[in-house]
């Protein structure tokens, strides 16, 4: 979306403070023995009395309030009260959510407790790209510049980038132009960055996989080489110079 109005910048900080302050309070609240069912209503039970819903169950009907994944899974993980967290766990929690017309998307990996399976390695590479490619962004910039800024970083630190998942334009709904904001260079993607637009880029670093598969439930993306996938997301509001990072209440 474009920010044309004062109202408009209100709604949307407070819906990114939102999904920020509750990805937050969910990683700060996933412990060892706990399902993913039992994070997820946690996570819907904060949304609601912030009085947001929830953007994945809204547009799609999502069976879940926030998208939670384990390990080989990439994105867009069904919470479960058979999937149990454990020590060590790489997780990936995605909460999107809508207030008052206003739509925000805010995503981070991160290791449960004690690294003892060394994924810290990779969940840090896709925090420091995903802050370097944001500090690069500003309005007039190419989006394939940012893409190859992400995919030459990734693999300056030994890893890959999955080439379909994406960032997106956010505001006004939950997936909006730009429709592609990718992790690698593309040479037919032309488009620039707006100045006074709203965008939620993200991260996917692998450690070997190019692209996420269908697991076969409909929703779950997994690599299928057993392969470890971490990402970050920020919706972030375009300028001239550093954008403002709309989901900061998130220190991912």
């Amino acid at each position: 979306m474009s920010i044309e109005s004062h109202s408009d910048l209100a709604g949307i900080k407070k819906i990114s403070e939102v999904v920020g302050t509750t990805l937050r309070m969910m990683r700060e609240y996933a412990q060892p023995g706990m399902s993913t069912l039992e994070l997820d209503e946690y996570g819907g039970n904060i949304l609601s009395q912030l009085g947001a819903r929830s953007a994945p169950r809204l547009t799609y009907g999502f069976p879940g309030w926030t998208c939670i994944s384990l390990n080989h899974e990439v994105a867009h993980g069904i919470p479960s009260a058979k999937k149990i967290l454990k020590e060590g766990d790489l997780i990936n929690i995605d909460v999107s959510a809508e207030l008052g017309g206003y739509w925000a998307d805010n995503g981070g990996s991160f290791v449960l407790g004690n690294d003892i399976h060394q994924h810290g390695k990779l969940v840090n590479a896709s925090r420091n790209i995903l802050a370097k490619a944001l500090q690069h962004i500003r309005g007039g910039v190419k989006i394939a510049e940012v893409g190859l800024l992400i995919e030459t970083e990734a693999k300056r630190a030994g890893y890959k980038v999955i080439r379909n998942l994406v960032g997106h334009g956010v505001g006004r709904s939950l997936h909006e132009a730009p429709n592609e904001i990718p992790c690698y260079y593309d040479k037919y993607n032309t488009s620039r960055f707006r100045k006074n637009s709203v965008v939620a880029v993200e991260t996917f670093i692998s450690t070997k996989a190019s692209y996420a598969k269908d697991q076969g439930d409909g929703w779950t993306l997994i690599t299928g080489d057993g392969s470890f996938v971490a990402q970050h997301e920020h919706t972030i509001l375009i300028t001239d110079g550093a954008p403002v990072i709309l989901t900061a209440s998130n220190a991912i």
